[in-house]
C-alpha cells in the first residue's frame, strides 16, 4: 500500500449506535440503527462503462471490484463476468470496445499525474500502447463508420495542444489529420471521418465552433458573428451533413441547436427549462438519448426516432439513467442506474421483447440499504438575497430531542455542481451521525449562466458568503446541533473550506481534500494541456500577472495565522492541478500558528483517489477527525 499518513490518526470501526425519540420527560426508548465503517462502505463495488460488443454478447466496463479498476466484460445473458486486464498498480479506464471483434481501448496514467495514454488490448491479452512518449496525454475521438479506422488526440507535438490522429484497426499505423496551431478543443467527429467539430474558447462567456473539413483541409467558423454566447459540438447527424450542438444563447439554459454544412443555416432543437447535457444516437440512428441537467438530477429523454414515441422501461428502480449504448442491430439498450442509496448498478434491455435484465448487485451485501439517505433539494436566501440550491441529507438518527453535527460539503470546479448520485464517502458519514448539505452556491453550473457567473473574480468572497449563509439557514432547523457546523470539500471545494476557516470564524472544523491555497502559484502552474481555456480561467479566476494583490488577499496560505479551529488536510502526491507544496506550507503555516492540523498524503494519487485502500483510509480519517474535533 503506497501510502504516507502523516499525524497519529486512529480509525474507526463498525459499531452500533443508539439514539432515542422522547416526548416530555419520558425516558429515552432505544432503538438499534446500524453502523458501518468506510471500509464496509467501500467494499462497495464501483462500476462504469456500457460499451456492447460487436455481436451483443458482452457489455465492456472498469471495476475496482480488486481495489484497483480494471477491465471487465460482462455478458449481456447475466452469465458471470470475466475479468479482462489484471492491473495491480494503476487503474484502467475502460474506452470501447473495437467494432468488428472483441479487441478493446482503455486509458491509463501513473499514479494519478493525469497523463492518460490510449492502449489496446488483443484478442490474445497483447497490450499495445498506441500513445508511447514521456510527458504525453491523449484521448479517444471516435471510429469511423466503417470500423476501418479510429481517431485519437495527443499532445506530443505540442504539450499545449491537441492534434488528432487517424489509426488503422488492423496494424494501428496512423497518420496526422488536423494540427493544431491555435491551441482548439477537438469536440467530435462525423462518423464519415470528413468533419471535425472543434471550439476556441474567446472569454468565459463566449466559444466559438469551427468546422474543418479534413478532406480538403480547410477550417471555418461556423458561430453566428458577434454572438456571445457558450457553445460546444455535440454529435453529427446520421447523413453527416448537420452539426448537433449545445449553447446558451437563446436564454439561461442550453439548448441544442442544429448547423446544416451546406447553407449555414442555425436551427433550435429542444427548449427545456433546464440545461441540455448532451444528446447521441444509436449506431443505426434508430434512437435518441437526451440528457438534461434537472434541479441537480439527470434524466435521459430515450425517443424512437421512427415513430417519435418515447421508449419507457418498466421495472426501473429509482435513480438517474446514464451512459445508455446500444447494440450495432439496436435490440439492445445498456445503461447504468444510479441514486443517492444505490451504487451505480448495470442494466440491459431487450428492445424487441421489451425485457430489462439486473446484471450486477454493487451495494456490499453486509449494508442494509434501508439505513441509507436520500437527499433533498432544499433553497435558502443569501445575503442579498439570492436563492441558493443545495442537498441536504438528514441522518436517521436525526431529530429534534437528538441533534445531530452538519457538514456543508462543497463541490469542486469552481463551476462543478453538488449532484444527487451514490458517494460511499458521504453515506458513510451520514450513517455514523454527520448530516450533510452539499450546497450549490453561486458559480455553481446548472441554474442558468447569470448564476454561474456570478461568482467571477468575487471567488472566496460572494460566494463564501453563500456558505455563511448555508450555515445560518442550518442552524433553523430543530435537528441540528448549531453549534457544530463545519466544512468538507475537495479540489475548489477545499479552497473555500480553507477560505471559510481563515476568512470567517462560522465554522468548528474544516476537511480540506486537495484545495487549492494559493492562487498565484495555482494559476501559475496550472499543466500546459489546458492552454486552450487559459484566457477564461484567467477572466473568472484572475491573471496572476495583473490581479496578484487579489489572488494573494483571497488565498488562505496568506492568512493562515487567523484560522484557530481544527483542520485535516488530505492531498495526493502526483496531483497535476494542485501541487503537493500546496498542503505542505498550509499544513506547517497552521502549525506553527499552534492549530490542531491533521494531515494525509496518499504517494500514488492524483487530484483524486483511485485506489480503494487509499479511499478507505481517508474516509476513515475523516471520521475520525470528526469524532474527535466536532462530535
Amino acid at each position: 500500500m503506497k501510502q504516507t499518513i502523516m499525524r497519529s490518526m486512529a480509525f474507526a470501526t463498525c459499531a452500533t449506535l443508539l439514539f432515542a425519540c422522547t416526548s416530555g420527560n419520558e425516558e429515552p426508548a432505544p432503538v438499534k440503527f446500524s453502523s458501518y465503517s468506510a471500509k464496509q462502505f467501500f467494499e462497495t463495488t464501483t462500476i462504469s462503462g456500457t460499451s456492447i460488443n460487436h455481436d451483443g454478447s458482452a457489455i465492456l466496463v472498469h471495476s475496482d471490484k480488486t481495489g484497483i479498476f480494471n477491465a471487465y466484460r460482462y455478458p449481456t445473458d447475466g452469465a458471470e463476468p470475466v475479468q479482462l486486464t489484471h492491473s495491480t498498480e494503476e487503474s484502467v479506464w475502460v474506452i470501447d470496445w473495437f467494432p468488428n471483434d472483441d479487441r478493446f481501448l482503455y486509458a491509463q496514467d501513473k499514479g494519478g499525474d493525469e497523463l492518460d495514454h490510449v492502449f489496446v488490448q488483443e484478442l490474445d491479452g497483447k497490450v499495445v500502447d498506441l500513445t508511447p512518449g514521456d510527458n504525453v496525454k491523449a484521448y479517444f475521438s471516435g471510429w469511423h463508420q466503417d470500423g476501418s479506422h479510429f481517431y485519437v488526440a495527443t499532445n506530443e507535438r505540442d504539450n499545449k495542444q491537441f492534434d488528432l490522429y487517424r489509426y488503422a484497426s488492423d496494424d494501428y499505423q496512423r497518420e496526422m489529420v488536423f494540427e493544431n496551431k491555435d491551441v482548439m478543443s477537438l469536440n467530435t467527429l462525423s462518423r464519415d471521418g470528413q468533419w471535425l467539430a472543434l471550439s476556441k474558447n474567446i472569454s468565459n462567456t463566449d466559444d466559438d465552433i469551427y468546422l474543418y473539413n479534413i478532406n480538403e483541409q480547410k477550417l471555418v467558423n461556423v458561430s453566428e458573428p458577434d454572438l456571445d454566447a457558450s457553445h460546444s459540438a455535440v454529435t453529427f447527424t446520421k447523413d453527416n451533413k448537420s452539426l448537433i450542438y449545445s449553447s446558451d444563447q437563446q436564454g439561461e439554459f442550453r439548448q441544442l441547436f442544429e448547423y446544416v454544412i451546406a447553407n449555414g443555416e442555425h436551427k433550435q432543437l429542444s427548449n427545456f427549462k433546464w440545461d441540455a447535457r448532451g444528446t447521441m444516437f444509436s449506431p443505426n440512428y434508430g434512437y435518441q438519448v437526451t440528457y438534461i441537467n434537472q434541479d441537480a438530477k439527470t434524466v435521459a429523454k430515450i425517443v424512437n426516432t421512427r415513430t417519435g414515441k418515447k421508449v419507457d422501461i418498466n421495472g426501473l428502480p429509482p435513480g438517474d439513467v446514464l451512459r445508455v449504448n446500444f447494440s450495432n442491430d439496436e435490440q439492445q439498450m445498456s445503461f447504468m442506474i444510479n441514486s443517492d442509496t444505490s451504487p451505480s448498478n448495470l442494466y440491459v434491455y431487450d428492445l424487441s421483447r421489451e425485457r430489462l435484465s439486473r446484471l450486477t448487485d454493487s451495494l456490499n451485501p453486509a449494508i442494509d440499504e434501508s439505513v441509507l439517505v436520500n437527499s433533498r433539494v432544499v433553497r435558502y436566501e443569501s445575503f442579498d438575497g439570492l436563492q441558493i440550491p443545495g442537498l441536504l441529507f438528514k441522518p436517521k438518527q436525526a431529530s429534534k430531542d437528538s441533534k445531530v453535527p452538519v457538514l456543508i460539503m462543497i463541490h469542486g470546479g469552481p463551476g462543478g455542481q453538488s449532484r444527487t448520485g451514490y458517494s460511499a464517502l458521504r453515506q458513510h458519514l451520514i450513517n455514523n451521525g454527520y448530516a450533510i448539505f452539499a450546497a450549490n452556491n453561486r458559480g455553481s453550473s446548472g441554474y442558468g449562466k447569470t448564476f454561474y457567473h456570478l461568482d467571477d473574480q468575487k471567488h472566496g468572497e460572494d460566494d463564501l458568503q453563500d456558505i455563511v449563509y448555508a450555515k445560518k439557514y442550518l442552524q433553523t432547523l430543530d435537528w441540528v446541533d448549531s453549534e457544530k457546523i463545519g466544512l468538507i470539500g475537495g479540489s475548489y471545494g477545499g479552497y473555500l473550506t480553507m477560505a471559510g476557516m481563515a476568512f470567517t470564524d462560522e465554522f468548528a472544523v474544516g476537511i480540506n481534500i486537495f484545495g487549492v491555497t494559493n492562487w498565484v502559484r495555482t494559476l501559475e502552474s496550472i499543466p500546459p494541456y489546458w492552454e486552450a481555456f487559459r484566457k477564461s480561467l484567467y477572466e473568472e479566476l484572475g491573471d496572476p500577472a495583473t490581479d496578484k494583490e487579489r489572488l494573494t488577499r483571497i488565498s488562505p496560505l496568506f492568512h493562515a495565522d487567523k484560522i484557530s479551529n481544527p483542520v485535516l488536510v488530505v492531498q495526493g502526491a502526483n496531483d497535476p492541478r494542485v501541487l503537493q507544496i500546496e498542503s505542505d506550507e498550509m499544513v506547517a503555516e497552521m502549525e506553527k500558528n499552534g492549530v490542531a492540523v491533521e494531515y494525509v498524503l496518499f504517494d500514488d494519487e492524483g487530484h483524486g483517489f483511485a485506489k480503494k485502500e487509499n479511499r478507505i483510509s481517508a474516509s476513515e480519517a475523516y471520521l475520525k477527525f470528526l469524532q474527535t474535533y466536532l462530535k
